[in-house]
């Protein structure tokens, strides 16, 4: 959708192209206006990456109040505050506007790959394989819950229902790494265009980390992306602070871009 002119918003970030268009295949409503773009999980309102503003730029301080209202208007519902910002660069230097509003602000580094290698010691004592049957995707509740602290069983039920959903329109696969028959560590890919395709919800149980999983499962995950999904790049998006970020590298994932956000939980 665009606005009453036939404007559409320019989307120079690779994560956020890939964010929108993960967003619709999960059933969010994605709407262009033009100067912004709005994603609703009407399903879901305490989603707050589900329910999110995306602005062509970061702002200027007199400008925060003008989108919180927007905000308001368009998410009469929740009760959070969450902003992207479309630029394919930048650092949390730009985002101080909202810093001062009262936002949390993140620089998240996004990933590519056009080729992968095994981690250098791959777990092989695990099964790596899509999740099919409903016990799955139970466990796949679990494990979720075990990465949301203090979110609402409601919440996580919402947001794996629509994992699952996203499956079943053909465009790729969640993904898990079993001990016998428990669910450790899980992802989704998708793809987002034609030769792009996008990880989604990278998880591992806390109690399994550290044994090789994640990046095993990131490995063969990767190649049914180039193989089965026809993708020529990946795209990964990583807290530069966390861990996680050297498993990605450590299978052939490279800096690309950066990806501003800003959020503001409810009290």
């Amino acid at each position: 959708m665009s606005d009453r002119y036939g404007r559409r918003m320019e989307v120079p970030s690779l994560a956020f192209r890939t964010d929108l268009a993960l967003a619709a295949l999960a059933g969010s409503e994605v709407e262009d206006h033009g100067d912004h773009i709005a994603v609703r999980t009407p399903d879901n309102p305490s989603y707050y990456w589900g329910n999110y503003l995306l602005l062509p730029r970061a702002p200027a301080a007199g400008e925060v109040p003008e989108w919180d209202a927007v905000f308001t208007r368009t998410f009469p519902a929740c009760r959070h505050r969450a902003y992207g910002v479309a630029t394919a660069d930048g650092n949390r230097e730009q985002l101080t506007a909202f810093e001062g509003a009262g936002l949390d602000t993140s620089a998240a580094t996004v990933m590519t790959a056009t080729a992968v290698h095994e981690p250098r010691r791959p777990n092989r004592e695990a099964t790596y394989r899509p999740l099919a049957t409903d016990g799955d995707w139970e466990q796949q509740v679990w494990l979720l819950a075990t990465g949301e602290a203090g979110a609402s069983p409601d919440f996580v039920v919402a947001k794996v229902a629509a994992e699952r959903r996203m499956t079943q329109t053909g465009a790729g696969a969640w993904w898990g790494a079993f001990l016998g028959d428990r669910l450790l560590s899980s992802m989704g890919l998708f793809a987002a265009s034609p030769g792009l395709a996008r990880f989604q919800e990278v998880q591992t149980h806390p109690e399994a980390r550290g044994r090789g999983l994640a990046g095993t499962l990131v490995h063969e995950v990767s190649r049914y992306g180039l193989e089965e999904l026809g993708a020529t790049t990946l795209v990964m998006v990583a807290d530069p602070d966390y861990l996680a970020i050297r498993i990605y590298r450590s299978v052939g994932f490279a800096d690309t871009e950066t990806q501003l956000q800003a959020e503001r939980r409810p009290a």
